[in-house]
């Protein structure tokens, strides 16, 4: 009695604190804000890590806890990295859409700490019985708790045997059974739980995607006899589509459909004053036929759209649609609601200036006049097009929008329709990029496509695939109307080919700009577009003439859309590692995914190695951090080139030449068993596995 009451005492008398026996801190996956929930995809494999530590030199041990959505419960055991750092992780794959909690729970591993001790101090002899005796005391409790458990009481039995040294009896004892026994049944004490955390896991599409981006108008224009193109449509455009499905893209992305506006419409490459026949630019949106939530006639009527949603559907793609908060000055708001929008100290709208650009076109939106009315005008244009069949948005410049709308608009959309993607289209700078994905943003735009060399692509892709893979999922595009860099100006076909490659195998989502295929490069003077920018004027292109001379690097997009088909570890975002090359024009990343997270049962390794000089052949030797792979580090092992289809014999150092014009890059796939079966076989057997898994579609 005088126990308990002492326990009691001891209880109720200790200060509170906010951590447990054991300091515990999340690091991957995390939110710089505990306001918003970390972010995953429907089948995302998340490295999750923590720094743990307890004063003193136990030897701890814990587990990873999930619940998903259902209830169900699920644990990983850690595993320590780093020496010195009390950083531990584990890897564990999310499925289901909804939110998972997650904790951790660590402890002291009793047994294992006996064992370091023992060792030590059996070496030094100091205290050897009293040693030997302590860890037959540490199994007497592990019978207790099992008391059945014959490989125990044999361990107990020979710790016992007084007979043999206390050296002889404690080597046995930790290679016998009993040992690894206790492994699998610890022996806990001070366990500490974690606080519990959010991830919100969303449908893959979210997170996994070849987009293309091409103007409905442009499909099927015609020249007129006065000069000029008279505008393709819904109907015209659809012939496109099986073209873009067979490349292997999955999201075909659309600019604003609606009526575009007069007042100040611009015409051919940004200029001042429209000729009789320029279209003006889609952001421009609004006209006296109506504002965002109207077609413009020329492309069809609201069923035609439909119908090109069906079409689209048919070959396997999702409509992505543009929504572009701003409007023309012959938008119906700018005469129902003029509070919407700033005015100057002259008395007249404020149009859209980013110095020395102006959009005198395009009237920006003030958020603070009438937020109600404003907002809810807002979620009535996604309503409707959600509505009408539209579940992917690519935002314009959301970064000129205040966040907290935002943060608003998301969750009411997260709420009501839990399957629609946003893509935030915000170069801008680092911290509202950052803060857009955190409120909701499902992808982001990056700065990829800036860029260039071995050193800025290593850290980007890096920082990507660790740091702010915890919120910002990222789109890597190749182009888009508005950007053509220099690099791709002056690198002429092999920039190309070798920014394809990049944003195809480094990231689970990757974009091109129609056009890009044919190497369109000619830039507006002093200007990072494309010369007769498409915004604001019709671009009918030959698509069966550019095949057929052999002038589209179509083949190899389409070749890159199946290989990330056919291999899961590229549609992978947490997975990207560098290695090194002693060329600084020659960068190598892998991307692993072990067989208990790949459908196929296989381990799937991905092995990129990419001359970033357009210009020239290089010639090096890379290293290769096996481990990174899943080899050991001493392994001889068959990689074969999915672009090429040559096979190599590799080990950790490699000599490599990549000519940029013939073959600027190595795409590898790591063949663990190249005796049983070859590269070939190996290929066709992911093929048909990939498909009837139900991965991404794979062109045949």
């Amino acid at each position: 009695m005088r126990a308990f009451v002492r326990y009691l005492l001891i209880v109720t008398t200790q200060p509170k604190t906010s951590t447990g026996r054991i300091a515990i801190e999340l690091v991957q996956p995390l939110q710089s804000s505990a306001v918003w929930p970390a972010k995953a995809f429907d089948g995302e494999v998340i490295p999750f890590v923590i720094q743990a530590f307890k004063e003193g030199h136990d030897t701890l041990a814990g587990e990873l806890v999930i619940c998903d959505p259902s209830g169900a419960i699920s644990r990983e055991p850690l595993r320590k990295t780093g020496e010195g750092l009390d950083l531990w992780q584990c890897v564990a794959q999310l499925d289901g859409v909804g939110e998972h909690e997650f904790h951790f729970e660590v402890w002291t591993d009793v047994w294992k700490t006996w064992i370091t001790e023992a060792k030590l101090k059996l070496a030094a002899n100091v205290d050897s019985e009293l040693v030997i005796e302590t860890g037959a005391v540490h199994l007497q409790r592990a019978l207790a708790m099992h008391p059945a458990n014959r490989i125990i009481a044999a361990g107990f039995k020979l710790l016992s045997d007084s007979k043999q040294s206390p050296i002889e009896r404690f080597e046995k004892l930790v290679v016998g059974a009993a040992s690894a026994e206790l492994a699998r049944l610890p022996l806990e004490e001070s366990e500490t739980h974690s606080s519990t955390w959010q991830i919100r896991v969303e449908r893959r599409r979210s997170g996994v995607g070849a987009w293309y981006e091409f103007f409905p108008r442009s499909e099927g224009a015609k020249p007129q006899k006065g000069g000029g193109f008279s505008s393709g449509s819904f109907k015209t455009a659809q012939a496109r589509l099986s073209e873009i499905s067979k490349m292997g893209f999955d999201v075909v992305y659309l600019p604003p459909i609606h009526p575009i506006g007069t007042t100040f419409r611009k015409g051919k490459n940004n200029s001042l004053k429209a000729e009789q026949g320029d279209p003006g630019s889609p952001w421009a949106i609004g006209s006296e036929l109506g504002g965002h939530t109207a077609v413009h006639p020329d492309l069809g009527t609201l069923e035609d759209f439909k119908q090109f949603i069906a079409r689209a559907d048919s070959v396997g793609l999702e409509v992505a649609l543009d929504i572009a908060l701003q409007c023309s000055p012959d938008h119906p708001w700018v005469k129902e609601h003029p509070n919407w929008f700033s005015k100057r100290i002259d008395g007249t709208i404020a149009y859209a200036e980013n110095p020395p650009k102006k959009y005198q076109d395009i009237f920006p939106l003030n958020f603070d006049n009438d937020p109600a009315g404003l907002w809810n005008a807002i979620w009535d244009v996604f309503e409707y097009w959600i509505g009408v069949g539209i579940r992917i948005f690519r935002v314009d410049n959301p970064h000129t929008k205040p966040l907290r709308f935002w943060e608003w608009l998301l969750r009411k959309l997260h709420d009501a329709h839990p399957d629609v993607v946003l893509l935030a289209e915000a170069f801008t700078r680092p911290a509202p990029m950052a803060a857009l994905a955190r409120v909701g943003f499902q992808q982001s735009y990056t700065y990829f496509t800036w860029r260039n060399t071995k050193t800025e692509l290593a850290e980007y892709l890096t920082e990507l695939s660790t740091e702010s893979s915890g919120y910002l999922r990222p789109n890597l595009f190749t182009n888009t109307p508005d950007i053509l860099t220099e690099y791709l100006q002056f690198g002429g076909v092999p920039a190309f080919k070798i920014r394809a490659i990049l944003a195809a195998t480094a990231s689970p989502s990757w974009g091109v700009y129609s056009g890009f295929e044919l190497i369109e490069n000619i830039a507006r003077a002093g200007s990072e577009e494309n010369l007769d920018n498409e915004k604001y004027e019709f671009r009918p292109r030959d698509w069966a003439k550019a095949e057929k001379s052999g002038a589209s690097i179509s083949p190899l997009l389409t070749r890159l859309n199946e290989i990330r088909s056919l291999h899961p570890s590229v549609l992978q975002l947490r997975n990207l590692k560098t290695h090194w090359s002693e060329d600084e024009a020659i960068l190598v990343y892998s991307k692993h995914l072990p067989g208990r997270f790949n459908q196929t049962g296989l381990d799937d390794s991905i092995i990129v190695v990419i001359n970033l000089d357009p210009h020239s052949v290089r010639e090096t030797t890379i290293h290769l951090d096996l481990e990174a792979i899943g080899l050991a580090p001493d392994s001889a092992f068959e990689v074969s080139d999915l672009i090429s289809g040559n096979t190599f014999k590799w080990k950790r150092d490699n000599y490599v030449r990549l000519d940029s014009f013939s073959e600027p890059a190595h795409v590898l796939y790591v063949n663990r068993h190249p005796t049983a079966i070859d590269a070939s076989e190996t290929i066709g057997r992911l093929r048909k596995l990939a498909v009837g898994a139900g991965f991404e579609k794979v062109e045949t």
